[in-house]
């Protein structure tokens, strides 16, 4: 794994930057730069949040260059893992069908969906600079990142 700590460590930091705060910007803020801090050989990670009037995608707080506003479910990595409802790990963003170029640095993706209480609210996206960054390690972790964080978090 290309991670410059721990999967502990920073599962037991999301757990303790979250447990006790309620807000929910402040803690997808510190989440964004927890895995930005941590994470190796990416250029950007943050999330976008459901909005249920305009149905869609709105971004959220992250860490990297200036990104996407808006993605339509099923749309893009981002849209398509949020209606599927389902991580997707995207080895080279270059032949992922409908894929939306908001940073063109940007080679592979993950993007794990936000789902609490049987609903989902939201995905959190990480990009990489480079092809083939992401694998079944960095999945599994950041899926268990979303599930502590999910259940502290809001």
């Amino acid at each position: 794994m290309e991670n410059k700590i721990s999967e502990k460590f920073i599962l037991k930091h999301i757990e303790n930057l979250v447990k006790n705060e309620p807000n929910w910007i402040a803690n997808l803020s510190n989440a964004s730069a927890l895995l930005k801090d941590t994470l190796d050989q990416i250029n950007w990670v943050g999330f976008y949040l459901w909005d249920e009037e305009t149905e869609e995608l709105v971004l959220g707080p992250f860490q990297g260059r200036v990104a996407c506003i808006r993605i339509a479910s099923g749309k893009g990595v981002c849209g398509t893992a949020f209606e599927q409802r389902k991580t997707l790990v995207v080895p080279d963003v270059n032949e992922f069908p409908g894929h939306i170029f908001c940073d063109t640095a940007s080679q592979s993706e993950i993007v794990v969906p936000l789902i609490k209480d049987g609903k989902a609210i939201g995905v959190l996206d990480v990009d990489a600079p480079i092809k083939n960054r992401f694998g079944t390690e960095e999945k599994e972790l950041l899926e268990s990142f979303v599930e502590v964080f999910l259940k502290y978090a809001r």
